[in-house]
């Protein structure tokens, strides 16, 4: 018989205790601990091998005696989930997927499923029965590919053989967290389900080179439910992020073992589903038929991706005694590091001011090179004095004043001199090796700010 343990596991986060706890010393949530009886089967094939086959015994290899093998990527049709894996599909690649309910998860892999030509895909729902995902592949396409498949179960036994019987290419699973297995003695969705179940499709995505999609559930806090070894295990985690009131959406890559950990995809949900976009800088940027105050253009760069975003900024008489500090889609703490700059260097009083910062398109921007626009659009503002919108700027600002470099500030000019910008803001220090007469944009450096606001407000 089956030897078998009981352990407690915290529901939040997933941290194993031997006994009840009150509060969990890993994520301090309370009583989130439930009990679970694990069971540890006997046998020592792979619950996904019906069969009684000798595995291959692993042996050590020096690093000099092991052959170099390019693996070709699977392309998905879909070059902005492409672009974030890293060029496309690594054969025997387990990707996990996460996001907020109703975000676009489900019909983001579907879709990958009905335009992946040549290939064999099953997907794996446990969740929705086949009458709806049929309704779904109807709206997002005319013509369903033949060669996607579709399973509504959730025990991976019976997986696993209508895996065998099938021999797919890819296979997609929606979701992690309704899938059990017979091995563990607790509900679905459980700590110890979620990651016997994930064990059990990562060998067989290692032993037989078939890349595996996994949806998993997020959190109220935006973290991928489930413990946190679950990310640890896979190959590459995706957040799919955005606004449901928004039409834009955003598929980041937190961790990618093929590829680079920053990469970002944009879409946009319509009534047929998700469609590509191209160009975000374009949707980003307002098209405004008259110059306003405290809008400014920056050109920050997700990943490898240049792109150019609209940073507004509103600032006001405060109504109340303590001035508000107020920010979407940018640190709140950073912007009260500006914020103190502005004043101790420039003069600038703004303690007794509401000050609201906006990042258009409803993206989250974390490269510090938006900090110049950041701080103009701030004055602009506060002095009723318009930017031009054929200016944008992409520098990083110190805690003295002082203009700082930015990376790959190439590939920032570049993409605002097609977009049609006529000038750009950078730092002096990036003036260094740059090839200035290539580039038909006027290139303005600066060490300071004040440099900055004499120039743009005189």
């Amino acid at each position: 018989m089956a030897k078998t343990k009981s352990a407690y596991f915290c529901q939040s986060c997933g941290y194993e205790s031997a006994k009840w706890l009150g509060k969990c010393p890993s994520c301090n949530a309370w009583n989130t601990f439930v009990e679970e009886v694990i069971e540890k089967s006997t046998s020592k094939v792979p619950s996904w091998q019906t069969s009684s086959e000798s595995k291959r015994v692993s042996k050590p290899n020096k690093v000099d005696q092991i052959l170099s093998i390019t693996e070709e990527r699977i392309l998905t049709g879909d070059i902005e989930l492409d672009r974030v894996l890293g060029g496309g599909l690594v054969p025997g690649s387990v990707i996990l997927i996460g996001g907020e309910p109703g975000i676009g998860k489900s019909t983001l892999m579907l879709q990958l499923a009905l335009n992946v030509s040549g290939k064999k895909i099953l997907y794996i729902s446990g969740e929705e029965s086949e009458q709806q995902i049929k309704m779904r592949a109807e709206r997002i396409t005319d013509q369903p590919t033949a060669d996607c498949y579709i399973l509504t179960e959730t025990s991976t036994q019976n997986i696993f053989k209508q895996i065998e019987a099938l021999e797919p290419d890819i296979i997609i699973v929606d979701s992690i967290q309704t899938l059990y297995s017979a091995h563990i003695e607790s509900t679905p969705g459980s700590v110890s389900q979620v990651r016997e179940c994930t064990a059990e499709l990562l060998r067989f995505a290692k032993e037989t080179d078939t890349p595996v999609f996994l949806i998993g559930h997020i959190t109220k806090d935006g973290t991928i439910a489930g413990p946190k070894i679950l990310e640890h295990m896979v190959d590459t985690v995706l957040q799919f992020e955005g606004d449901r009131h928004h039409v834009y959406r955003i598929l980041r890559s937190i961790k990618n073992r093929f590829g680079a950990a920053a990469e970002l995809g944009i879409y946009a949900m319509h009534s047929t589903g998700l469609r590509q976009v191209s160009n975000p800088s374009e949707i980003l940027l307002s098209q405004r038929e008259e110059e306003l105050s405290g809008i400014a253009i920056s050109a920050t760069l997700e990943g490898a991706r240049p792109m150019l975003i609209e940073t507004q900024a509103l600032v006001s008489t405060a109504a109340y005694g303590t001035p508000q500090r107020s920010s979407n889609g940018f640190d709140t703490r950073r912007m009260n590091m500006l914020l103190a700059v502005l004043e101790k260097r420039c003069g600038f009083r703004l303690s007794t001011r509401d000050v609201f910062l906006n990042i258009a398109g409803g993206i989250k921007v974390e490269d510090p090179a938006i900090d110049l626009a950041v701080m103009v659009a701030i004055i602009s503002s506060h002095e009723e004095i318009s930017i031009s919108s054929k200016i944008c700027f992409a520098a990083e600002v110190g805690l003295s004043g002082e203009i700082r470099a930015v990376n790959k500030i190439e590939q920032r000019i570049s993409e605002a001199e097609k977009l049609g910008f006529e000038r750009i803001f950078i730092s002096n220090y990036n003036m260094k090796g740059l090839v200035t007469e290539k580039y038909k944009i006027e290139l303005t450096a600066v060490r300071k700010i004040e440099d900055v606001f004499s120039i743009l407000f005189g």
